[in-house]
């Protein structure tokens, strides 16, 4: 079963990969927008642009409905991790069956499915009412979008979240959750040989923290601190006045979060050593992401679709977030992975397997049609 024109979807996608959109890069990303809006409108569909900062590109909310209440919210992200420049050092192409270039799978591909899945309903008798949510800068956590985003999905019936499928074929129904800390110390500085004593050493707190805070850490239960990034100090005959450390924290549950955020807050009020300050800021940026009743039946309903179609794959957690987790988290039954099967993604091998276009594509608009 063929439902699109596969060699125009890679010649869009060629277009697309082959312009640079890095989250930071504004004009790239208001360039796809354009993209977007002018060949949606072209199908006659309700387009508005958000532009929630100026520090960011455009959002894109788009409708085949005047109802303000959807079945379908199809969830995208036209940024990239990758910064300017990196589409003319590595432009998009096809060798052995893959597509390469940056953003190709994550999530251009994603994005473009929703687009061909109009197309395909121009023509159909059973249509869902969809809303289509390209967020502008999802790559650095949604900070201006996930108001918009959360209110969207409370009007929809479902979420359908177009981050690609794993290289496996897997799709994803649940994620864990992301927050970030920063820890600042502030001691106190003095020669190092000549009256070491009358220091405080930030550098000497910030390691205490680093392994107070690693005992957070417990693969059974699905959280993982890291310590990613350190600074502090000014030379080795110094006693640092000032040190830095920002942990990235992932958890399964809320429960973890909150123990997590309580270390934190206990570790502020009681420094190792005296005389030190401290500043914590930071928390959770992106819920858990578990599946709920509602959301298993989804699968289920994608499981049954995926047999007729003679597609294997099994449901997969991973560790990365997406704006899925937002929706998820509100109870919305919610659903990710589905566009394209690729890997590699965020590095210079990402890819998108275009034998995966047809089938993908297919499951994609069976689903909708199930659930108009």
């Amino acid at each position: 079963m063929q439902l699109f024109d596969e060699q125009q979807f890679l010649k869009d996608l060629e277009n697309l990969v082959n312009i640079d959109s890095g989250t930071a890069y504004v004009s790239g990303v208001e360039r796809v927008a354009t993209f977007f809006k002018n060949e949606f409108e072209k199908l006659g569909w309700n387009v508005r642009a958000h532009n929630f900062d100026p520090s960011v590109g455009p959002c894109l909310e788009i409708s085949n409905t005047t109802s303000s209440n959807y079945d379908v919210m199809l969830l995208g992200h036209m940024d990239t991790v990758f910064p300017e420049g990196t589409a003319s050092e590595r432009p998009f192409k096809i060798e052995d069956g893959k597509a390469f270039g940056p953003g190709v799978v994550d999530m251009k591909s994603g994005c473009l499915f929703a687009l061909y899945a109009a197309k395909v309903f121009q023509k159909c008798d059973k249509v869902p009412s969809i809303c289509v949510a390209f967020n502008s800068h999802e790559e650095v956590g949604s900070k201006f979008a996930r108001k918009w985003i959360e209110d969207t999905a409370a009007k929809s019936k479902n979420v359908i979240v177009l981050e690609p499928a794993r290289a496996n074929g897997n799709l994803v129904n649940q994620r864990k959750g992301i927050g970030r800390y920063t820890v600042d110390i502030l001691g106190k500085a003095a020669h190092a040989g000549v009256e070491p004593e009358k220091g405080i050493s930030a550098t000497q707190e910030l390691a205490h923290w680093i392994l107070e805070i690693h005992k957070l850490s417990d693969p059974k239960k699905g959280t993982n601190l890291n310590a990613g990034c350190v600074t502090g100090g000014t030379a080795a005959n110094v006693v640092p006045e000032k040190a830095q450390v920002v942990f990235d924290m992932r958890v399964k549950s809320a429960e973890e979060a909150t123990k997590v955020a309580e270390k934190f807050e206990y570790l502020q009020r009681n420094p190792f050593s005296d005389g030190i300050k401290i500043e914590v800021t930071g928390g959770m940026t992106r819920p858990p992401m578990n599946p709920s009743l509602l959301t298993l039946e989804l699968c289920q309903k994608v499981e049954e679709i995926a047999a007729t179609l003679d597609i294997s794959f099994q449901w997969q957690s991973t560790g990365g977030g997406s704006d899925g987790n937002f929706t998820a988290a509100m109870g919305i039954p919610t659903i990710d992975g589905m566009g394209p099967v690729g890997g590699r993604t965020h590095s210079v091998d990402e890819y998108m397997d275009v034998k995966s276009l047809n089938d993908r594509f297919t499951l994609l608009i069976q689903l909708l049609k199930d659930l108009a």
